[in-house]
């Protein structure tokens, strides 16, 4: 007789209001095709912990405030310490309530509050896969660095043979194996590609502890900024999704800057609109995604992040 499909489910519970709408168009606007997909209100993908592998599938509950995890296959054994990990990557653990009461004094973010209340910070599964996909994001559109990261995980990553999902086929390329790869004609400048493969080095040989919680957060952040081609944009944008680091600010990012500047011309310095976003510590990662979203309401396009 073939043996019982391994599973479990797991209850996410989160504190109102929140906007699964708005985090899933975060994440499909960005998910690497072959290794993650949303589809029909569900996130899915393929993920390995501790060495057993399986598939995610992560929707909203329909009547309680959380979220169902639902684990296929033998990583479906570790359900129980899955929880921790996937309630930061979907930004469970957030209290929506002295978030709003802080930033909804600021005349800019009072509409945008009222206009997402429930709004989110994505987490994401891995550090090491998200850094990757940011140093492939500098300077180029969430549309372009997407395709790239499709193409490296084609040149780099590992097919899923006999996985029933076509969407979640392929697992994402390790250290070794992105530090190792024949990147030519990927669609990155040199200096980039030079900048991904030292990453994936460093990560490989046990330099940059990217995943590591017990590591201060100061030090990941010195660490990863010490790395050639990877400066402050990169840097506070990992440490706002993979390091769950809610006052994070990615100050140089030009849609955030543009969005300052459209509500003050006045603020078109740097360094002015770093003064500027002082009265929304310890929030500013709250506010990058409010100023991201409003955008994306407005232009249907996914800009920023």
């Amino acid at each position: 007789m073939p043996s019982e499909k391994q599973s479990a489910i797991r209850e996410l519970p989160f504190k109102p209001p929140f906007d699964w709408d708005r985090l899933l168009r975060f994440f499909g606007g960005r998910s690497t095709a072959g290794v993650e997909a949303v589809e029909n209100s569900v996130y899915l993908r393929a993920i390995e912990w501790h060495g057993d592998t399986g598939t995610l599938a992560v929707s909203r509950h329909p009547q309680d405030n959380a979220l169902i995890a639902l684990l296929e296959g033998k990583v479906s054994r570790h359900a129980d310490e899955l929880v921790a990990p996937l309630s930061r990557m979907f930004g469970l653990d957030a209290d929506p309530q002295p978030i709003r009461r802080h930033l909804a004094a600021d005349p800019w973010l009072a509409p945008l509050l009222k206009a997402a209340p429930g709004l989110r910070v994505p987490g994401a599964w891995s550090a090491f896969e998200l850094i990757v996909r940011t140093i492939v994001g500098q300077q180029v559109s969430v549309k372009a660095a997407t395709t790239i990261v499709g193409r490296l995980v084609e040149r780099a990553g590992e097919r899923i043979e006999h996985h029933a999902h076509a969407a979640t086929s392929w697992r994402f390329p390790t250290p070794d194996a992105l530090a190792a790869a024949d990147l030519t004609a990927i669609g990155m400048q040199g200096k980039r590609v030079a900048a991904l493969q030292g990453f994936a080095h460093a990560v490989a040989i046990g330099d940059v502890p990217v995943d590591a919680p017990e590591v201060d957060l100061a030090d990941r952040r010195k660490t990863l900024l010490a790395l050639p081609g990877i400066g402050p944009w990169t840097v506070e944008y990992v440490a706002m999704r993979a390091w769950r680091d809610a006052d994070a600010w990615p100050a140089s990012d030009l849609v955030l800057m543009q969005a300052i500047t459209g509500r003050d011309p006045a603020l078109l310095k740097l360094a002015h609109q770093r003064a500027r976003a002082e009265a929304w510590r310890p929030w500013r990662a709250y506010v990058a995604m409010h100023l991201w979203n409003e955008i994306a309401d407005r232009t249907g396009n996914n800009r920023g992040g």
